[in-house]
């Protein structure tokens, strides 16, 4: 199914080549590799997060609906994301418009549905794009990762680096390397060519060559081993760090709760040195 310069896959709706690079997703996503904060405290947030089954969603779509109101130039996704048998999830709904200049522009709705146990690890985004747009290029909060509550040392500018570089290698695997605050991000690979996201107006990114379930996974740095893909968060909001390791949990305003949001993002494919 062709929208613009995109082509999604008809039955899920889910996008698998823009411009003709190849992607996975996005889809909507809700989990994190818990930090060591995270698992800290005598009633860990990671627990929580666990046992109401956050690390293994479910994705369902109830409706694609390609030029709706007689515009060919967008595409309606229905969803509902939900871990397995439980009463609550979110809906989700997936806004897209082929714009006149090649882009695709995506809003994405979500509402919670039923009641929720817990706080949510973050709220974004997470897709996946070939291994070789090895090349990140930001404008936004860096150069170094930063959090909700963990960022006065983020500068707004504009900054690049080696995907790899991104990571930062904690003795016990977690998440880490978020950039806050993107204006865009771009990601290409030696020819140039790559993939190009557009905030509207800001979003928080992590790039990397594995999984969140990989790197949840992972007992020590060695365990990483990298795969035939980038695995990229374009998140609305992550929960905050605290320090329940050794003090105080995350402060209420950081805390991240389901409810209504609604978040934009425009993609563009980059073309190489001879396209």
């Amino acid at each position: 199914m062709r929208l613009g310069p995109a082509l999604f896959d008809a039955a899920s709706g889910r996008l698998v080549e823009l411009g003709g690079l190849p992607v996975e997703g996005p889809r909507l996503d809700l989990w994190r590799a818990p930090t060591d904060n995270d698992r800290g405290s005598d009633e860990p947030e990671a627990d929580r997060w666990r046992a109401a089954g956050l690390h293994r969603l479910h994705h369902r779509t109830d409706a694609v609906d390609h030029g709706g109101a007689g515009d060919p130039g967008t595409l309606l996704v229905r969803t509902r994301v939900a871990p397995p048998a439980r009463g609550f999830g979110l809906f989700a709904d997936y806004h897209w418009h082929a714009e006149g200049d090649g882009s695709l522009r995506l809003r994405v709705d979500v509402e919670p549905d039923g009641v929720w146990p817990c706080t949510l690890p973050r709220l974004g985004l997470r897709m996946a794009v070939p291994g070789a747009l090895g090349s990140a290029e930001w404008f936004g909060g860096g150069p170094g990762e930063a959090y909700a509550d963990s960022r006065q040392a983020a500068r707004v500018g504009r900054f690049a680096d080696d995907v790899d570089a991104l990571q930062t290698p904690y003795v016990l695997p977690q998440e880490n390397g978020n950039r806050v605050d993107a204006r865009w991000l771009a990601l290409t690979a030696p020819d140039g060519s790559g993939l190009r996201v557009e905030g509207v107006p800001v979003f928080d990114f992590a790039a990397r060559r594995w999984t969140s379930e990989e790197l949840d996974a992972a007992a020590h740095t060695t365990d990483l081993v990298p795969g035939e893909l980038i695995h990229l968060n374009l998140d609305l909001a992550q929960h905050g760090l605290g320090s329940a390791s050794c003090g105080p949990g995350v402060l209420p305003r950081h805390r991240l709760h389901a409810g209504r949001a609604t978040f934009s993002l425009v993609f563009r494919a980059v073309a190489g040195a001879g396209g």
